[in-house]
């Protein structure tokens, strides 16, 4: 007997049922503001994802042993902003409400917000970390509201001021970075103070949204706005481990364009950190009950 063949990311063939974590694609790039193509990350990462191993010698988890579910791709209406977020929040909601962790994958960064205002219904003390090469803290951008550009905007209009910790950042406009002193909690180009953060949001409900321009293009040039002085591969997954120790409930990973690096490059190292990271939110439950 013949059954579909349904192509989902390596090791996330588990049942919606047993699943801890839904893993899901937002492909929507209707407001970037540089370089489109976005919109095919997810689909890329599943196909190329089988060229990775299952096993991870940095965490010594194997995929094999998570609970994974992929939901695949949202269908997302590129005419209308607000409908595609809609779409992405009616999503996330479901899945909170099945009691388990949404992690999407972009797409271009305002798909956070959909998400984002879906966790914050549930979770009204939510927190943010950010990590990032741009502020993201935009009024506008060319008159729209709803933005790459201003999405971090967007999500501080509903968590507020102490909420919102961003790292890595070095490109934004002088507004935005004299706004954060005041707002948010920014580190220039790097992961300084992350620790001191890590231990102040403890027991607290954190969304984590990562942006993989943070990489040097060197080591990340496929995405749409590439900017130079980037933190290196190990630095990224030295943090993204810390930062997976506290109470995340939801997290996303976007701005993969595939199409400006024609090596594979980039999608092989989105989908080496995203191995890590599903493994590391896993791991008090692969590690067995009296880790939970």
């Amino acid at each position: 007997m013949l059954n579909k063949n349904i192509e989902t990311f390596l090791g996330c063939e588990g049942e919606y049922k047993d699943a801890r974590i839904v893993l899901f694609g937002a492909p929507f790039d209707s407001t970037t503001s540089y370089r489109p193509g976005t919109r095919f990350a997810s689909r890329t990462m599943r196909a190329e994802s089988y060229g990775l191993e299952t096993y991870s010698p940095y965490q010594d988890l194997d995929m094999e042993d998570a609970a994974v579910f992929d939901g695949g791709d949202l269908e997302l209406c590129f005419g209308d902003t607000e409908k595609a977020l809609a779409s992405i929040h009616d999503f996330t909601a479901e899945v909170i409400a099945d009691k388990k962790k949404p992690l999407m994958i972009g797409g271009e960064h305002l798909v956070t917000l959909g998400a984002v205002r879906a966790v914050f219904e549930k979770y009204p003390d939510l927190h943010i970390i950010h990590f990032d090469a741009h502020t993201d803290l935009r009024e506008e951008y060319l008159g729209a509201r709803l933005s790459h550009a201003t999405v971090l905007k967007r999500v501080w209009e509903m968590v507020g001021d102490n909420h919102i910790f961003q790292f890595g950042i070095r490109s934004g406009e002088r507004d935005e970075f004299c706004w954060a002193k005041n707002h948010t909690s920014l580190q220039m180009f790097n992961f300084d103070g992350l620790e001191t953060v890590i231990a102040q949001l403890a027991g607290k409900p954190v969304y984590f949204t990562l942006d993989l321009d943070i990489l040097d293009p060197s080591v990340f040039p496929g995405t749409g706005t590439p900017e130079a002085g980037g933190v290196s591969f190990l630095s990224l997954l030295d943090a993204i481990l810390k930062v997976t120790k506290l109470n995340i409930v939801g997290c996303d990973m976007n701005e993969l364009s595939p199409v400006y690096d024609q090596s594979g490059a980039s999608t092989a190292v989105a989908l080496k950190l995203l191995r890590e990271l599903l493994l590391s939110l896993e791991r008090p439950y692969i590690e067995g009950p009296s880790m939970v």
